[in-house]
């Protein structure tokens, strides 16, 4: 599973590289890295959980050219596992605590259980769980194939 995901992951750098982004770790961002480009694809970035403790996603993608400042997860489930019971956690996570305002959710693989990834669907479609001062939140659900679609449309 850990491999597939990996996978996963990689095909994301991937696409961004090919659109111009430079990878660069957040914490060597956060301290001030000299960059040559404003298109950057930030690894491993932190954010505090709904537990008070803290959490981290895959990745942030910043640009002031395309207006972005995205928060990236992706989510692998090859076969039938536990992935699929965290998603109301990481729903709540997006909503309630990480900062971006725009959330991506790479959700893949054949594994997850019969009405998770609809559940999820449905959650960010009605804004569940939600107070006023985060009704502004965007969360797009896609497939690998949707994301490189939302790439190739949204970076030019």
């Amino acid at each position: 599973a850990n491999r597939h995901g990996n996978l996963l992951e990689t095909t994301v750098k991937e696409v961004l590289i090919q659109r111009g982004f430079t990878i660069l770790p957040y914490k060597d961002w956060k301290n001030g890295a000299l960059l040559t480009t404003e298109d950057i694809l930030l690894t491993r970035c932190p954010f505090e959980s709904i537990y008070n403790h803290p959490g981290h996603t895959e990745f942030i993608v910043k640009s002031k050219r395309y207006h972005l400042d995205t928060r990236i997860e992706c989510k692998w489930q090859q076969v039938s596992g536990s992935v699929d019971e965290k998603l109301p956690y990481l729903y709540l996570n997006c909503i309630e605590n990480m900062p971006e305002d725009h959330v991506i959710l790479i959700i893949d693989g054949k594994g997850w259980k019969k009405g998770a990834i609809q559940w999820l669907k449905t959650a960010v479609k009605e804004k569940r769980y939600t107070n006023q001062s985060n009704r502004h939140k965007h969360i797009d659900i896609f497939q690998l194939t949707e994301f490189i679609s939302w790439v190739n449309t949204t970076i030019r």
